[in-house]
């Protein structure tokens, strides 16, 4: 996980709506020696003042410098009670610079974006999803490994409480926040499968998720394809995806699919590292603050592979997802096939605040090597493919990545063209150059920083 200036560690995308930024174990402390302002809960409101004051980067022209310094005045005027008064004013605050992306987590909305981005947690090692007709919880799949696997725990299991409390009408974020808890606890699932009653008693552990998943496919005509899913950039994601390569290697393997659907981003230099294992030279992204260009990524020299790929993408593709396959196509070094891309291209700082809670702002844009800024535009893919609804409700989690998938299917074949063409794909940029000559027009058009 890269490390930029002051301490800030760069993620993109949690979840399909967030490019974020976590600055560590920092809060920002309050610019006024007003006692009325030190004094909790206006000092978290002060602090959050700070922080669109200093980065804010304005993607919808709501935001002037001398609004926001009357809006602070006013705000720091009132009376706040409870923290929860100050918390509501902080978004009403965030409120007027028309930003969704720019928003307040009060502490315990703080704490769950930690653990999303952190790559493990403490709980049972279950994934859950909600049935759309019946509206029941359903275990889609235990993590390998982890108590809920070794205890047995199948995918379609529907659970019906938790530790005793009914899960009818619960949501899966609550029902995710009666199972997690401290290593060494338990918690009991009551299991409904092939319509007998089972009562799972399950001691929380350390859950390190896993960000691949690999195998190798054999097409129709024989070629072996390795197929590798990156669910999401956490913090395994490097490691996991230069483990799946090695192996995969070693398999002999002639081509890959990477497979990059409803792929919500994370972190933003998992993605840039992953870029490098595939890529030998080249830009892979520029990001843009409202200073202008700050930081340049580009490929090292070092991939780990250079047979021909292909990255598969659909509109759930976003952020970190983006920066990756817009890299890999505007270097010619994948074809994109599916469906055009989210068009996430902002990047959040998230920052900790003093009282526990926490806020994300919007401080820059990122731009492909060939200069497309993303942001609500997309990425089109070269080979455009869509999958019906219909088909994606029947399509089960063992049925994704193989020949019962279309989108796959239309991948696989569009990568043994590529083998069976010496593995060329349409050049769409000049791989080695980089992207400041389309980015520096934009960069010196940006507002200059606000003392």
């Amino acid at each position: 996980m890269g490390r930029m200036r002051n301490g800030l560690v760069v993620l993109v995308g949690v979840g399909a709506c967030a490019a974020t930024a976590v600055m560590a174990r920092e809060a920002v402390s309050p610019s006024s020696g007003n006692p009325r302002i030190l004094d909790s809960p206006k000092e978290v409101i002060d602090q959050t003042w700070q922080i669109v004051f200093r980065d804010f980067l304005d993607i919808n022209g709501q935001y002037t410098a001398e609004q926001w310094r009357e809006l602070r005045r006013d705000v720091l005027a009132r009376s706040y009670s409870t923290p929860s008064d100050a918390h509501e004013a902080i978004r009403g605050m965030l409120a007027t610079l028309d930003d969704p992306y720019t928003r307040f987590l009060d502490p315990r909305e703080f704490k769950e974006m930690q653990i999303d981005t952190s790559g493990e947690l403490s709980g049972v090692g279950i994934q859950l999803s909600l049935d759309k007709d019946t509206k029941e919880l359903v275990v889609v799949a235990p993590i390998k490994g982890s108590p809920a696997s070794q205890a047995g725990v199948l995918p379609k299991d529907v659970i019906t409480a938790i530790d005793g409390q009914s899960t009818k009408g619960m949501s899966t974020e609550d029902a995710v926040k009666l199972i997690r808890g401290q290593v060494g606890t338990t918690v009991t699932l009551t299991l409904r499968r092939n319509k007998q009653s089972l009562e799972v008693p399950l001691t929380r552990d350390r859950i390190e998720l896993q960000a691949v998943d690999h195998q190798i496919n054999v097409s129709p005509d024989g070629t072996r394809v390795g197929y590798i899913r990156l669910k999401q950039f956490n913090a395994n994601a490097t490691k996991d995806m230069r483990a799946a390569l090695r192996e995969l290697e070693k398999e002999d393997v002639a081509g890959y699919v990477i497979d990059l659907r409803s792929n919500p981003g994370g972190l933003l230099m998992a993605s840039v590292e992953i870029a490098r294992q595939l890529l030998n030279e080249g830009t892979i992204v520029s990001t843009q603050t409202r200073r202008g260009i700050v930081d340049v990524q580009r490929a090292s020299g070092r991939a780990l592979t250079e047979r021909p790929m292909v990255v598969l993408v659909n509109e759930g593709s976003a952020s970190a997802s983006e920066i990756l396959s817009g890299a890999l196509q505007d270097n010619n070094r994948a074809v994109l096939v599916g469906q055009k891309t989210f068009g996430k291209g902002l990047v959040q700082s998230v920052r900790s605040l003093s009282d526990g809670s926490g806020m994300t702002v919007t401080i820059a844009r990122y731009l492909t090597p060939s200069g497309r800024d993303i942001n609500k535009h997309g990425i089109e893919p070269d080979v455009l493919v869509k999958m019906s609804e219909q088909e994606a409700q029947r399509l089960q989690l063992e049925d994704i990545g193989t020949r019962r998938d279309s989108q796959y299917r239309v991948a696989e074949n569009t990568l043994v063209e590529q083998l069976q063409n010496g593995g060329r794909a349409g050049r769409r940029f000049k791989p080695g150059s980089a992207n400041l000559p389309s980015a520096l027009p934009a960069a010196e058009a940006a507002s200059p920083a606000q003392p």
